[in-house]
C-alpha cells in the first residue's frame, strides 16, 4: 500500500495542499486563495472602516479553501483518497479566534458579525500594541520567570495581548466567548470533531505565542490577574483542551470533514505546528546548528540546539518546540516579502526582474543609500512593533535599483545581526556563550523567485546558503508530521527526524549552494556597521 501524507499549509492569503510519499516525492501541490483574503479595511458585507493596525480573516475561508485545494491535489496526483495515511496542518501564528463551546466562531453568529473583535485576528494584526507593552512592563516589574525565554519582551502579535485587546475594547465579545484558541488548533479541532474538553492544543503554538512551557504551563494566575482579572478568568476557564506536540496524533478525521475534503473517515490527524516552524522538518533539517530561514511575507528563522540560553530579542526558546529533545529558537523579521511588495507598488512596477539585474550591477552599499527595513516594526532583536523603517543617503543620482539593493541589503543585515545574537548569547558586555549556527538553509517562495536576494544574503553574512529545492518547505513539513501521526506500524517512521530525513533532506552532492563572493563580503563588513548605526539612531528616536 502507498504511504502518502497530506500537508495543509495555511498562509496569509491562501492554503496549500501537498501530497508527499514516504520517499519524499511531491506528488501534487495545489493552492486555493481565501475568498476574503486579509480583512484589513472593512468587515465582509460591512461599510464601516476598520481601525488602523487591524488584520483579520474569515474562518469559513479556511474550510472552503482546504476542501478545494485537497480535492484538486488528490485529482492531480492521480491517487485514490484511500492512499492518504495521515494529515498534517501548519498555520500562521499567532492567528487566533473566539468560539462557542461547540467550535462555532463568534463572527458567524448574527449578533457578532459586525463586531471586529469577534473575527479571527491574523498574525499581523497589530491592534494589541499597548496591551503587549503593559504586559511586558508588569512581567519585568514582577520578575516573571517566563519572560527570559522570550528575550525579555512579550510580542504584540501574541496570544494573550490579542485576548486582552478584546477584553478591553469589546467586553460583550469576550464574555460571549467559550473557547479562545489558535486558528491552527481550531482547524485541527474541526478535522477530528471532538468535544471542547478533548480538543488538542499545540505545544508549538502555545510555547512560542502564549508563553506556555511543560514545566510551568501558562503564566501564573497571579500575574494574569495583575494584568486584568478577566484575562485570568479567561485563561482559567475558557481555554479547554489537551496539550500535544506536533507529530502527535490529535485524533482521526471525522465524517463531516472527511466528506468535505473528499477523504476517507478515520485518517490520523497530527497536532498543528506554526507554519514557519514546519519548515524545519520540511527541509530535512534534523540536526542542531542549522538555521532554517523561511522567507516569505515576513521571515522566521528557526534553530535547534542542545542548550538553552537566555538571549535578549529572541522571539522564543521552547524545549521540544520544533523537534523533540532539542531547544527550538525562533527569531524573525516582520516585513520581508511585504516590504518588497510595498516597494514594487511605490515604484509602479509589475516585477523585479529588470530591477534585480540593475541592482546587482551596483557596488555594495547602493552608492551610499542605506535602508532600515522596519516597515512593519522589528521582531528580532528589538521586539518592537512601533518602530518604523527609513531610507537615508538619497541623492538626485539615485534610482529604483538603488532602493531595491538597499532594501535587500537591509534584510540581509538584519539576519546577520540575528546570527551574531545567537552565537554570542546577546549583545551586552557580559553576554555569555550562545548557540552554534553552522549552516543556513533557505526555504519558502522568495528564494526561488528571487535568487539575487539570496546572493545578497550570502555576501552580507559571509556564509554559503543552501536553497532547498522544494518551494513549499512548510507544506512538506506538515506532510512529514502527518506521516508521523499515522504511526510506525503504517509508515515505518518512529520519529519526526527519521521521517524528515527520508521525505525532505537533500543529498549533499545535489545541494544548491549560493556561495558568498569574497570581494563583496569584505565590503559589507563596514556597511553592516553603517546599518547598525542607523538602527541605533532610529530605535533611540535620534532621527
Amino acid at each position: 500500500m502507498s504511504r502518502i501524507a497530506l500537508g495543509l499549509d495555511f498562509g496569509t492569503e491562501s492554503v496549500r495542499a501537498i501530497l508527499v510519499d514516504a520517499e519524499g516525492n511531491e506528488l501534487a501541490s495545489k493552492v486555493d486563495a481565501f475568498r476574503h483574503g486579509q480583512i484589513l479595511e472593512c468587515l465582509p458585507g460591512g461599510k464601516e472602516t476598520l481601525p488602523p493596525r487591524t488584520a483579520l480573516q474569515c474562518p469559513a475561508d479556511w474550510l472552503e479553501s482546504a476542501s478545494v485545494a485537497t480535492r484538486d491535489a488528490v485529482q492531480s496526483a492521480g491517487i485514490t483518497p484511500e492512499e492518504v495515511v495521515g494529515v498534517g496542518v501548519d498555520f500562521t501564528s499567532c492567528t487566533m479566534l473566539p468560539t462557542k463551546i461547540d467550535g462555532t466562531p463568534l463572527c458567524e453568529l448574527d449578533e457578532f458579525q459586525a463586531r471586529p473583535m469577534a473575527w479571527p485576528k491574523l498574525w499581523k494584526h497589530h491592534g494589541a500594541l499597548t496591551q503587549a507593552e503593559r504586559m511586558t512592563e508588569l512581567a519585568r516589574e514582577r520578575g516573571e520567570s517566563f519572560l527570559t525565554r522570550y528575550g525579555g519582551t512579550i510580542g504584540l502579535e501574541w496570544f494573550f495581548p490579542k485576548m486582552l485587546e478584546t477584553i478591553e475594547t469589546d467586553l460583550d465579545v469576550a464574555e460571549a466567548t467559550d473557547v479562545w484558541l489558535e486558528a491552527g488548533d481550531w482547524f485541527v479541532w474541526q478535522l477530528v470533531g471532538v468535544d471542547a474538553a478533548s480538543l488538542t492544543r499545540s505545544t508549538c503554538q502555545a510555547g512560542y505565542k502564549a508563553m506556555w512551557s511543560a514545566d510551568e504551563g501558562y503564566p501564573s494566575q497571579e500575574y494574569l490577574a495583575a494584568v486584568h482579572p478577566r484575562l485570568a478568568e479567561a485563561v482559567a476557564n475558557r481555554m479547554p483542551g489537551q496539550m500535544r506536540s506536533p507529530g502527535e496524533r490529535a485524533g482521526n478525521l471525522c465524517q463531516a470533514m472527511a466528506s468535505k475534503l473528499g477523504l476517507p473517515e478515520g485518517i490520523p490527524v497530527s497536532t498543528a505546528i506554526i507554519d514557519a516552524h514546519s519548515g524545519v522538518p520540511g527541509v530535512g533539517a534534523a540536526e542542531t546548528g542549522t538555521l532554517v530561514m523561511v522567507l516569505g511575507t515576513s521571515s522566521c528563522h528557526m534553530l535547534n540546539a542542545t542548550n538553552m540560553v537566555d538571549i535578549p530579542g529572541v522571539a522564543g526558546v521552547v524545549d521540544g518546540g520544533i523537534l523533540p529533545g532539542l531547544y527550538g529558537y525562533e527569531t524573525g523579521q516582520a516585513a520581508v516579502g511585504d516590504a518588497f511588495a510595498w516597494l514594487l507598488k511605490l515604484l509602479n512596477l509589475d516585477s523585479f526582474d529588470q530591477l534585480a539585474d540593475d541592482a546587482l550591477q551596483l557596488p555594495p552599499g547602493a552608492d551610499g543609500v542605506t535602508c532600515l527595513d522596519w516597515l512593519n516594526g522589528c521582531r528580532t532583536p528589538l521586539m518592537d512593533g512601533n518602530v518604523r523603517g527609513a531610507f537615508t543617503g538619497l541623492g538626485m543620482n539615485h534610482g529604483p535599483a538603488h532602493l531595491y539593493l538597499a532594501m535587500m541589503e537591509a534584510s540581509a543585515f538584519g539576519v546577520r545581526w540575528i546570527i551574531e545574537l545567537l552565537r554570542n548569547g546577546g549583545e551586552s558586555i557580559d553576554a555569555g556563550e550562545g548557540v552554534a549556527v553552522d549552516q543556513l538553509i533557505a526555504t519558502g517562495g522568495l528564494p526561488h523567485h528571487n535568487r539575487a536576494f539570496v546572493e545578497v544574503y550570502a555576501d552580507v553574512i559571509g556564509m554559503p546558503i543552501e536553497i532547498h529545492p522544494s518551494t513549499q518547505g512548510p507544506a512538506v513539513g506538515a506532510a512529514v508530521l502527518g506521516m508521523v501521526a499515522a504511526g510506525s506500524e503504517v509508515t515505518g517512521f518512529t520519529n519526526i527526524a527519521d521521517a524528515a530525513r527520508s521525505m525532505a533532506a537533500v543529498p549533499e552532492a545535489k545541494r544548491d549552494l549560493v556561495l558568498p563572493r569574497p570581494e563583496r563580503v569584505q565590503a559589507y563588513h563596514e556597511l553592516y556597521q553603517r546599518y547598525r548605526r542607523l538602527a541605533k539612531a532610529v530605535s533611540e528616536n535620534q532621527i
